[in-house]
């Protein structure tokens, strides 16, 4: 319940991921994109991930995206089971605003920012943008990124031996 609130400002912003998604259907949608006012390419998938460094080792790992190094200024773009062969995730500077506008057989569709998910109606134009402010975050001298990440991802690993 948003008290008569628009939806959407309750979910203002996202530490790790924004993803786009169908809601009650098996059929995809249609994803337009732009950066910076430029139009990128329209998805036709079953949704679309734009995550930070921090959201990079998760759901966009899972669909295939690139693993983002904590200090790196960057996005990433990631089309979760699109239906084209050629829609790879992207890579952008984390300065790059971004515009979503879905479209599709059902009326509305799913907007989560980091499991927080509302429902909006097909052709919202969502605006997505790096905010004015930042967390720090505590990194232990035991647990550095790399070594995490190896562990977690078996990197280097051979169960063969």
């Amino acid at each position: 319940d948003y008290k008569g609130m628009d939806p959407a400002m309750e979910l203002d912003f996202a530490l790790n991921e924004i993803t786009v998604s169908r809601k009650d259907t098996t059929s995809m949608i249609t994803i337009e994109t732009k950066l910076n006012g430029d139009y990128l390419n329209s998805y036709w998938a079953d949704g679309l991930i734009i995550s930070t460094p921090t959201g990079s080792t998760g759901y966009s790992l899972s669909c295939g995206g690139p693993v983002l190094m904590p200090e790196v200024s960057s996005l990433v773009i990631t089309p979760v089971a699109p239906h084209n062969l050629n829609a790879r995730p992207l890579v952008i500077p984390d300065d790059t605003e971004i515009e979503l506008t879905v479209s599709g057989r059902e009326e509305q569709h799913l907007i989560s920012l980091d499991s927080r998910i509302i429902t909006v109606d097909v052709e919202t134009v969502l605006h997505i943008k790096k905010t004015g402010f930042k967390v720090n975050l505590v990194e232990f001298p035991e647990e550095k990124f790399l070594n995490t990440l190896r562990k977690k991802l078996l990197w280097g690993e051979d169960k063969r031996n």
